[in-house]
């Protein structure tokens, strides 16, 4: 695929390290608001640079690889990990800097990820298409494309740059409407899965209703960035029956991905502690291997 598609192309080249340490002392006063204003000015200038209809031919050459099954398929044996791409955010500032996406990736599948999460935002956490574009070549796993996705011209970027599922924010401020037509063009129109995050019992309800594919429970206020595991914990059992749940955030031990699984949760997304290690793949072998052997035995039913 041509790097103009999938590199950084709103053209803009924002200095995102210098912004996220000017900022990061004041990280917790960076609201939501202003990185939804700043992602559609952005989406704006990509449309004036690339059409939509550009996007659709090299959409095509891409097949989704389902997502959400494999996160089902892979939560039947043991928990389901989505290793999460991540160089920098605005609450933690740069976290790793030496940041090689397909390296990366392989390493993580190799490891044992079921799925990658890559972000491609680009002024607030460093991210890029052309990062996601990379990860999924480089791998035969499903990839997430995390962004804030405030516009129809998002997915069929998405799937140009490879990826088989998108992450639809509820507390982005959408509403139903939004929520619920980019639900439906993504997966009937582009064959992308649907993640829904959510992070309270309002934004469960809003949307319950809207089809999608999986649920994930954000365990970080993307106000105040304040990480809570408990977050999931008391939501879990509003998620609607029969959902595939995901956890978000502030995951790093055995002993969370237990009590997450215990609540009811199929697959856990981990991104910064994996990230800050020297070797992701081999902490994220390591993090698997705890799991199994504190694994609780079967009873004589299970059995």
């Amino acid at each position: 695929m041509s790097d103009s598609l999938c590199q950084m192309s709103d053209g803009v080249r924002h200095s995102a390290v210098q912004l996220i340490d000017i900022l990061e002392p004041e990280g917790f006063l960076l609201h939501l608001e202003r990185m939804i204003a700043q992602t559609r000015a952005d989406v704006a200038r990509r449309r004036e640079r690339v059409s939509s209809a550009e996007l659709e031919k090299r959409a095509a050459e891409h097949t989704p690889r389902g997502f959400a099954h494999a996160l089902r398929e892979a939560s039947a044996k043991g928990p389901a990990i989505i290793a999460e791409l991540k160089k920098a955010s605005p609450s933690r500032g740069l976290i790793r800097p030496n940041f090689d996406p397909q390296t990366l990736a392989v390493d993580l599948e190799r490891a044992g990820a079921t799925a990658l999460s890559v972000l491609t935002d680009e002024p607030f956490f460093q991210g890029s298409l052309r990062n996601l574009e990379i990860a999924s070549t480089a791998t035969n796993i499903p990839c997430l494309r995390k962004d804030f996705i405030v516009d129809e011209y998002q997915l069929v970027e998405a799937r140009a740059c490879r990826a088989d599922a998108i992450l639809l924010i509820a507390a982005a401020g959408l509403g139903y409407g939004y929520l619920h037509y980019f639900t439906m063009m993504a997966q009937r129109r582009y064959g992308l899965d649907v993640l829904c995050e959510v992070h309270t019992a309002d934004e469960i309800q809003l949307v319950r209703d809207i089809g999608c594919d999986a649920y994930g429970v954000n365990n970080r206020d993307l106000k105040t960035f304040e990480v809570r595991l408990e977050t999931s914990l008391e939501l879990a059992e509003q998620l609607p029956p029969g959902a595939l749940r995901v956890a978000e955030s502030g995951i790093h031990t055995a002993a969370d991905i237990q009590k997450l699984r215990s609540a009811g949760f199929h697959a856990f997304l981990i991104g910064e502690s994996l990230m800050r290690q020297p070797q992701p793949g081999a902490a994220l072998e390591e993090l698997l291997l705890s799991v199994e052997s504190h694994a609780p035995e079967p009873t004589a039913q299970q059995a």
